[in-house]
């Protein structure tokens, strides 16, 4: 098994999975997307590491 087998399917359902809120609720999107520039770095960092550690844990209690 080569890393496209895994990296390129997991891309696809990443873009998939990203497309889903702004395609059903635009409004809301635009709404937290506002919200989230007036976030400080280390606000948005620290979301950063908490979905980058839920993405962690998802793969490990999948495996």
């Amino acid at each position: 098994m080569s890393l496209g087998d895994v990296f390129l399917p997991a891309l696809a359902l990443m873009l998939v999975l990203e497309g889903v809120l702004p395609f059903l609720a635009p409004v809301a999107w635009r709404e937290a997307f506002v919200r989230m520039t007036q976030m400080k770095d280390g606000q948005i960092r620290f979301m950063g590491l908490v979905s980058m550690l839920a993405g962690l844990i998802l793969l490990f209690l999948t495996r």
